[in-house]
């Protein structure tokens, strides 16, 4: 009895707190603030005293980025995190175990990489649990979810939380419409922004995507003249604290 009046108590407190939040910032401007959520765990940043920064990569595997990708990182010594989406994996089979054995790390960014504002339950735990079950084919044991284009209220975080995964956001994040395409422009902007602890977001999986391809080798040499180590998101996280 007790503990139904506290889950209660605590449904309304959120409910209380939903109502006061949301109109003052927006749904929209909510759902895709990357180091603030309603409820729930997640990580934009990392509290270390080591010069690291995660650098992690959404969508894909294609073909076409994994060749590209993976011999700038391995020129550089580099270790990343990258965010697949199932159907992704599904069209292009075999993409994912090159990832991993690179010595790269993988992540849940979803099955068909929806918006996922306004969705059921149900669709928020087909989309985790569908992706999982591919990664865990390609010989994974994902640990991190990446919400399609940083999007969450309450119902995804929760379910993410469920299937027992940790939801990663970010604190930097390559920007190409910004500065026209330009390789250099989008790699001074990264390195700008970055500092031990950031979790770095590239999108390099996509042929209309060549800027940050080629901003990619700019971006690990300018961490390198910064003293700043390209690793996973889960070995910049064992390093410190998880911010928020």
């Amino acid at each position: 009895m007790i503990f139904k009046r506290w889950r209660t108590l605590g449904i309304a407190l959120l409910c209380a707190v939903t109502l006061a939040v949301v109109p003052a910032f927006g749904v929209n401007r909510l759902s895709k603030s990357r180091c603030f959520q309603l409820t729930g765990e997640f990580v934009c940043s990392v509290d270390t005293q080591e010069r690291l920064v995660a650098l992690t990569f959404d969508d894909g595997p294609t073909p076409e980025g994994v060749d590209a990708v993976l011999p700038i990182l391995e020129a550089h010594g580099a270790r990343a995190t990258f965010f697949l989406i199932g159907n992704r994996m599904e069209k292009f089979p075999g993409q994912a175990e090159r990832l991993l054995q690179a010595g790269h790390e993988l992540g849940n960014h979803s099955w068909s990489h929806q918006r996922n504002i306004g969705k059921s339950r149900a669709f928020y735990r087909e989309e985790i649990s569908s992706t999982h079950d591919a990664l865990e084919q390609a010989g994974s044991t994902p640990v991190w979810f990446r919400p399609p284009f940083g999007r969450r209220l309450i119902g995804l975080p929760q379910e993410v939380e469920r299937a027992g995964y940790r939801l990663a956001m970010w604190d930097v994040e390559d920007r190409p419409e910004d500065f026209d395409g330009d390789p250099q422009a989008l790699a001074d902007d990264i390195l700008e922004r970055a500092r031990p602890g950031s979790i770095i977001l590239m999108h390099p999986m996509y042929r209309h995507n060549q800027s940050a391809r080629d901003a990619l080798p700019i971006v690990l040499r300018g961490l390198e003249e910064r003293g700043l180590r390209a690793v996973t998101l889960s070995e910049l996280v064992a390093s410190g604290t998880s911010i928020p």
